[in-house]
């Protein structure tokens, strides 16, 4: 049969965090971290389905980064390799970056309530002659209550950041947790460096720091990959691994958290072709994001003004996803950056190592020794599961479980489910047989419990897009009936032809 129906569409407006967040719980995708002893704020535990969707991004990410990179802009394969640096590196590697003196963010404190807020991450509802009310950023709704005591509306004032206000007003803003004007201190310098100890003693000679950032890790390999690869600009040095930010204020779930995954690539190249790479990877980037499936109308484009971009950074522009807790509004997915020369400049004066790169091949003699710039394109593996989680979650009515999780096929942490309809008649043999030779190819699951609507809901909300159920006419006509998790709709596939159809269905 041809499958014509469409499946419902719903925009990030219509969706709720709390919903999603109750649904990652509830079918393993993601826990709190430390969950029977009340959690850790900012620390979150990748469960059985979170797990295989995360690995399944990343793989995708790693294929077409590293194994099969893009084509470049002279029809041929770009040079990309892979890296996966010590997540604790010699501690003047954040002095020579920067990160030491310069990694902080603006932290102001509650006095009443005792908790602390990033001051760039806090709004401010200003009412002339009314009053002040701070909330977190696009989070408006929760000082609802505050405003309806007050008979104000959100509309009614001018919204402004905490920081872009003088610290003279602060006496009359009421804080984002309290009913009281007047308890937020001014705002302080906070670095977001974790800090631990490398040998027995204790002490400043032993502190070091887990890693904020994949990158540096990559710009200290430059060297040992340039001399021991023969990659030759320009080319790219690929890496996924964790990252750690003692964040001031986590929130939104895994939007921001203190301990995440990175996917970052920097890729090297002769100072005068940096403009053409950054815009190469710009466009790069945004279609790489919709090959997961993740919708047009969803994703943009947003170039850095010039007072917001790092130390180092010539330009910057982010891929932003209209998440549900930032809609009609977006939020950051992914920034590529223009870094300059400015990391493998600055490992240079504080190593010691020349970081040139010596072109041989340059027939212009001034411009065969030279230190390469870098373009940056560094996006969060964990956010880019919470992309998919939020734009996979579907409310429907018609539906046991009223919502389905529409992932890209490809992408689903279970790409099919098969089960016997009843326990006899040959029914789980069967099955069990089908199991056995579609988990060679992929990731798969038999269910023979509970009635099939049931494993049908079950499978709606672990987002599986394909079910198999094997019926009292299989043995006799040799075919299964396949349910399309996005339509409902079903249609009889010969036993023998299953693996093909699902080879083919998830080929896209």
């Amino acid at each position: 049969m041809t499958d014509t129906a469409t499946a419902p569409h719903v925009t990030p407006e219509e969706k709720s965090m709390e919903d999603i967040v109750a649904l990652c719980k509830r079918r393993g995708f993601v826990y709190p971290a430390s969950d029977i002893y009340g959690g850790i704020n900012g620390f979150w535990d990748y469960g059985p389905l979170g797990t295989a969707l995360k690995n399944n991004i990343r793989d995708w990410w790693w294929k077409q980064t590293v194994e099969c990179p893009p084509i470049g802009p002279d029809g041929e394969p770009l040079s990309v390799v892979g890296l996966d640096s010590a997540i604790i590196q010699n501690p003047k590697t954040w002095e020579a970056s920067g990160h030491v003196g310069g990694f902080n963010d603006p932290m102001v404190d509650c006095t009443e309530t005792k908790k602390r807020y990033r001051a760039d991450h806090v709004e401010v509802l200003i009412v002339e002659g009314r009053g002040m009310w701070a909330f977190m950023e696009n989070q408006p709704d929760t000082i609802a209550k505050k405003l309806k005591k007050a008979k104000i509306a959100i509309d009614d004032g001018e919204r402004k950041l905490l920081t872009e206000l003088d610290v003279a007003v602060y006496p009359n803003i009421i804080g984002p947790d309290t009913d009281k004007p007047g308890t937020l201190t001014e705002p302080r310098q906070f670095n977001l460096m974790f800090e631990t100890f490398v040998g027995a003693i204790r002490n400043d000679d032993a502190k070091a720091y887990l890693r904020p950032e994949t990158a540096q890790g990559i710009f200290l390999n430059y060297k040992n990959v340039v001399d021991t690869m023969r990659v030759k600009v320009p080319f790219g040095i690929a890496q996924v691994g964790k990252s750690f930010r003692n964040e001031v204020t986590p929130r939104n779930f895994i939007f921001r958290s203190r301990e995440f995954e990175q996917m970052e690539l920097e890729w090297f190249c002769a100072p005068e072709d940096s403009p053409k790479w950054y815009d190469f990877w710009k466009h790069e980037r945004m279609n790489w994001w919709k090959s997961l499936g993740v919708t047009d109308d969803n994703l943009r484009f947003r170039d850095h003004d010039d007072d917001e971009l790092a130390h180092y950074s010539r330009m910057c522009v982010d891929v932003e996803y209209k998440y549900p807790f930032s809609a009609p509004s977006f939020g950051e997915l992914e920034g590529v950056a223009h870094r300059g020369c400015f990391d493998l400049t600055q490992h240079q004066e504080h190593s010691g190592t020349k970081m040139e790169y010596f072109d041989q091949a340059n027939p212009d003699k001034d411009k065969q020794r030279y230190i390469p710039n870098v373009i940056e394109p560094a996006s969060g593996l964990t956010r880019g599961v919470l992309v998919l989680l939020c734009e996979a979650y579907t409310p429907d009515e018609s539906r046991a479980a009223k919502v389905f999780m529409k992932f890209k096929p490809k992408f689903a942490p279970i790409k099919a489910g098969i089960f016997p309809l009843v326990n006899k008649e040959g029914m789980p043999e069967i099955a069990h047989k089908l199991y056995l030779d579609l988990r060679q190819k992929h990731t798969v699951q038999m269910d023979a419990k509970q009635s099939i609507g049931k494993r049908y809901a079950r499978m709606d909300e672990a987002g599986t897009p394909f079910c198999f159920t094997i019926d009292g006419e299989t043995a006799n006509d040799q075919a299964v009936t396949v349910r399309h998790r996005d339509t409902q709709a079903q249609e009889r596939v010969p036993l023998d032809k299953v693996t093909a159809f699902l080879d083919e269905q998830l080929a896209d």
